[in-house]
């Protein structure tokens, strides 16, 4: 069961990337990202009134909770959206997934994280294989390639504040479903507010491909797909679970050459090893260091039962 949830994770958040390019064209990337998560938050908030889980936030989490859909459900996925116009999905999503670097960089800054040796090498797979595949359009100036690579970066970092945001959230004991709702509906609120600030103006997208990957992305690629991770996270514990991360660009580039085109070559091909490998590394940073803290606790526990 276990595995049948994983392989469903990945599958699910890998296709989303693909999806995300059916977005882009008549609505403007900051009113899609607002009816995603508008939507994605009224199923979540209702799937929680159903199964009876608190859904309030207590007044000094509230902050938070509004600055993780900011961070996690707004910027990062306008990022994400507007990075899909200018390369592809694929290339997007293997952006997006040295997230896992920066949140660890972030967490040390914020939160005091430990950096442990493995982790450095991770980041610079990471650093190494960004690198490398985006050197070939610096130096033929492909100007549009560049931008779209740019606010991948940006997603990726914005993403990692979020995540970092979401486990300060989650030690809170505040209910993942309230989170997820709330967060959602945040975003929702924030990529509108973006919208009008801007003067973007609202147009809708009639069409099947539009109205099918927006389904898709609000349901299958946000409340399913966030339940799944958490079960994950609850039955394995956060380091396992995270290696979904590293699936996902593997789903997003077969999709890619699959659906549009991506021909990889030398530099791609070295490059999301690298990116992919780093992933490895750091994911793996963080499932060992969780373990030493464990095996440190039951130790003082047991040292001070010896005491008493």
């Amino acid at each position: 069961m276990n595995a049948l949830m994983f392989a469903l994770t990945t599958v699910l958040w890998g296709a989303g990337a693909l999806a995300t390019t059916m977005q882009v064209g008549v609505t403007p990337a900051p009113w899609s990202v607002a009816l995603r998560m508008g939507l994605a938050g009224i199923i979540l908030l209702c799937y929680g009134a159903i199964k009876r889980i608190p859904l309030g936030i207590p007044g000094r989490h509230r902050i938070f909770v509004a600055l993780q859909g900011i961070l996690f459900f707004s910027l990062a996925f306008i990022s994400f959206y507007e990075s899909t116009r200018n390369i592809s999905s694929g290339l997007a999503a293997l952006m997006l997934s040295t997230s896992s670097i920066f949140a660890a960089l972030i967490g040390r800054f914020f939160l005091g994280t430990p950096l442990p040796t493995s982790l450095f090498i991770g980041a610079l797979f990471g650093i190494t294989g960004v690198g490398i595949i985006v050197a070939p359009a610096l130096e033929n100036l492909q100007a549009g390639v560049a931008v779209g690579f740019a606010w991948a970066l940006a997603a990726a970092i914005a993403t990692a504040a979020g995540t970092v945001i979401g486990a300060r959230n989650q030690k809170a004991q505040i209910p993942t479903v309230a989170i997820l709702g709330w967060g959602a509906i945040t975003g929702s609120v924030f990529s509108a507010a973006w919208a009008e600030i801007s003067g973007t103006p609202f147009t809708f997208d009639l069409s099947v491909s539009y109205l099918g990957s927006l389904l898709y992305l609000a349901i299958a690629a946000s409340c399913i797909t966030f339940m799944l991770y958490f079960e994950l996270v609850r039955r394995l514990g956060p380091g396992k679970a995270a290696y979904t991360l590293a699936g996902v660009p593997v789903v997003a580039l077969t999709l890619s050459m699959l659906f549009e085109g991506l021909h990889p070559d030398t530099h791609i091909a070295i490059g999301a090893a690298a990116v992919i490998a780093g992933n490895i590394f750091v994911l793996r940073a963080r499932e060992n260091d969780k373990g030493h803290a464990t095996f440190r606790s039951k130790k003082n526990a047991t040292q001070g039962q010896k005491a008493l």
